[in-house]
């Protein structure tokens, strides 16, 4: 697996443990991380995960049988 799908995999995953808890518990922990939802950073985030979220899905499609 290259770097950049490890990378993305791990934002995904980060990413979907944040979704949870505001499912769950209703606390938004990259929000309450870097200063609310509308932050610099905060938005920073958020945004870095839904590109990893895209190129994750470039995942599905890939051929890895004889690797």
């Amino acid at each position: 697996m290259k770097i950049l799908d490890k990378v993305a995999l791990i934002l995904v995953i980060v990413g979907a443990l944040n979704w949870g808890s505001v499912g769950l518990f209703g606390f938004d922990c990259v929000a309450f991380l870097f200063g609310g939802q509308m932050g610099a950073i905060s938005r920073i985030v958020y945004s870095l995960v839904g590109i990893a979220g895209l190129w994750c899905i470039t995942l599905l499609f890939r051929d890895t049988e004889g690797r």
